[in-house]
């Protein structure tokens, strides 16, 4: 017989959690850096053409999946950019944050397609340089979103002029992490959990919250693994360092769905005495927060990385040369600075 949706494990209906984040989302309205400018319309970026042209600029947003509400958030954003400017969006996603081949055969596609711009969340920050290389000899533009192309693969595979678009992420992850590592007073023990290790977002985080974790003396780290971003991973992976690791004390998460897996694991162990802190600021982690099961995360404004990767697109496709990298706002959510849930902001102000 089955067991009650109600007794099940947060791990084990993540399914089902995700189509209400799903739906809660959807409902609820110098150096080459340039910071993020809230006037995005102050200028046309396809210039005087007619609205008619307008409506044949395809753009395609290729993103990691839709298991994670966090992408849900930026085709917000994309989609207010295809309203505003009257392009035709075409969005695609693989099947979890891994699938980087079938990424690279949705590329593949959208290349055949002859589309006119590629904004990317890449799964990993190497492997989809080639075909990226390819969209560009095919005369697209492409735009990086989220999480950057490596630079150094993308200069050697002739990948060039990719504006990137994000946060930045090791500044943002040191904030989180060293929120809970501001609570220590006494010697305690750290863990850190990273994304798919192949990517540059992840590595970030990881360096980011590793400095913070260092600057307080009292902290020793034990280990840094991977939950591969993915909230049943994130459960199994704090169940196996609760065996190995029993007077942990802090733990910092790369995104909030691993954070989520190892909050439930910790429940179920009765440990409500360990500290956690994450990044992305999903729904169910404010509510987390809210609760005290969650310290701390950061609101990286997915739908404004969605809005302004359209944006760029077009801007390129009207010859504008492009800043190598622009960051976007990073907002650090804790009980005290308010994690209810609200509107997340976007271009322009509404929601």
């Amino acid at each position: 017989m089955d067991e009650p949706p109600a007794n099940r494990p947060l791990y084990q209906i993540s399914a089902t959690c995700v189509c209400l984040f799903i739906s809660l989302l959807t409902i609820i309205a110098g150096c080459d850096r340039t910071p993020f400018d809230l006037n995005l319309k102050a200028n046309d970026p396809l210039g005087n053409t007619s609205t008619e042209a307008q409506k044949t600029t395809r753009v395609a947003l290729v993103m990691k999946t839709l298991t994670n509400p966090f992408f849900l958030e930026m085709e917000r954003g994309a989609r207010r950019a295809e309203r505003e400017f009257a392009v035709d969006l075409i969005v695609k996603m693989a099947a979890s944050e891994t699938s980087i081949q079938q990424q690279i055969g949705i590329v593949e596609d959208l290349i055949r397609d002859q589309v006119d711009a590629l904004v990317i969340a890449p799964g990993d920050s190497v492997e989809l340089i080639p075909v990226l290389r390819k969209a560009q000899l095919a005369g697209i533009v492409v735009v990086n979103i989220d999480n950057q192309l490596d630079p150094f693969f993308s200069k050697k595979n002739g990948l060039a002029a990719v504006p990137f678009i994000s946060v930045d992420n090791k500044a943002a992850a040191y904030r989180s992490a060293k929120y809970i590592a501001d609570k220590i007073q006494f010697p305690a023990q750290a863990a850190i959990m990273g994304g798919i290790p192949e990517a540059l977002n992840s590595d970030d985080r990881i360096e980011g919250a590793l400095k913070a974790f260092r600057e307080n003396p009292k902290i020793s780290l034990l280990t840094v693994d991977s939950g591969h971003w993915k909230i049943e991973e994130g459960h199994d992976l704090m169940e196996q360092w609760l065996l190995r690791y029993p007077q942990l004390d802090l733990i910092f998460a790369a995104n909030d769905m691993m954070a989520l897996g190892a909050i439930e694991a910790l429940r179920e162990a009765g440990r409500e005495d360990v500290l956690v802190s994450s990044f992305d600021a999903l729904i169910p982690a404010r509510q987390a927060i809210e609760q005290g099961t969650l310290q701390a995360s950061v609101d990286q404004n997915p739908a404004v990385q969605g809005y302004l990767g359209v944006q760029y697109a077009l801007r390129a496709l009207n010859g504008e040369v492009l800043p190598e990298i622009t960051y976007v706002d990073a907002e650090l959510i804790t009980a005290s600075a308010g994690a209810a849930i609200k509107p997340l902001k976007s271009p322009g102000g509404d929601s």
